[in-house]
């Protein structure tokens, strides 16, 4: 159920709770027009570097996890080519300008071995020096993941990595660094669901934590592209069958040095509930129930966890209408031209 790095390692939730696109423009080909001081006038496109047709590979054993070796995965060595020579002829990398005055490589048309792209990459950094750019992003998919320590021994560094890929950037101006940095935080939701008999949904996870045992709130990640509202809704179905919908918004913790040293956003929500059937999830959960409202706060842990009890209270008076949350309101940004879903307090008069 949490679909984020956390889940895919089994990292648990240790409290009682618990970017950006690149805009495409007009795409510039780089392999035309294009020269490198020191290079004759018949300095072609296409490559006629005078070195092997093929990268050469070493392999070497390493100790197997079973006892005895296997073999080592190989590494590239790339034969350096000598730019400066005369009659040389290089392939640049194909890319198109950001709106930064940076390059976007086209990762579609990167060449397929390992020095046809070493000297092309080496070409074409030293020709956008030339022309004044600034950053340069360039993503590998993982079947092209012998070409990584190859741009990693031109310059290149890690941004972020996601399944299928990775993602790697140049800084060339002499000074700090202004490439945005690579994801920072993780997004939670925790569902706080009540009904007409003051009973809230809980459950108890399958987690050696420090809230094992504890009767809880329904707690996830939200999935890549999926908005708050609709996650924490999905959460607390997949957990405990039981189906809602989203009222409010009323609170959010921040959270820094959580998994992977990322920090944590968590975001609470009052949910209305439409059944009450319990179908618990038993991957996740070892039990769930309809607790009544003061037993629940009367845990030890509750007692104990100051930030988690606030929490339950701001939930408590947003359901008895003495506190009002965040609803979401989908709205069209000139920013991407999208829907997309604003949250904010109360109600707006003369708007």
């Amino acid at each position: 159920m949490m679909e984020m790095m956390a889940a895919d390692l089994g990292l648990q939730q240790s409290s009682g709770f618990y970017c950006q696109q690149f805009l495409r423009v007009p795409r510039t080909s780089w392999t035309q027009n294009c020269t490198l001081p020191g290079l004759s006038r018949s300095f072609l496109r296409k490559s006629s570097l005078s070195m092997s047709p093929s990268p050469q590979f070493i392999s070497s054993p390493v100790p197997s996890l079973n006892g005895g070796f296997v073999p080592k995965r190989k590494s590239i060595h790339v034969m350096s080519p000598d730019l400066a020579s005369p009659g040389l002829a290089v392939e640049f990398l194909d890319a198109w300008d950001d709106e930064y005055n940076g390059v976007i490589i086209d990762t579609a048309c990167l060449p397929s071995t390992a020095n046809a792209f070493a000297s092309a990459l080496r070409a074409s950094v030293s020709n956008w020096k030339l022309k004044g750019k600034r950053g340069i992003w360039l993503k590998i998919l993982s079947e092209q993941a012998d070409l990584v320590p190859i741009a990693i021994q031109e310059g290149f560094d890690y941004h972020h990595a996601d399944p299928g890929y990775v993602m790697l950037t140049y800084w060339i101006p002499n000074e700090p660094c202004l490439l945005p940095s690579s994801p920072s935080h993780q997004i939670g939701v925790a569902g706080f669901v009540i009904n007409d008999k003051r009973k809230v949904l809980v459950v108890k996870e399958k987690c050696p934590c420090s809230c094992s045992g504890v009767w809880k709130l329904p707690t996830g990640y939200i999935n890549k592209y999926e908005d708050i509202f609709s996650g924490v809704v999905r959460e607390v179905k997949e957990e405990t069958g039981v189906d809602t919908v989203f009222l409010e918004m009323v609170a959010f913790r921040h959270a820094h040095r959580v998994a992977f040293e990322k920090s944590d956003l968590l975001f609470a929500c009052i949910l209305k509930p439409l059944s009450s059937e319990i179908i618990v999830d038993e991957k996740e959960i070892q039990d769930a129930k309809w607790m009544p409202l003061g037993e629940f706060m009367e845990q030890p842990f509750y007692q104990e966890d100051h930030m988690s009890r606030k929490m339950i209270e701001i939930c408590t008076a947003a359901h008895e209408d003495r506190y009002d949350g965040f609803t979401a309101q989908q709205l069209i940004s000139r920013l991407d031209e999208r829907l997309t879903y604003l949250y904010y307090k109360g109600s707006i008069q003369n708007l």
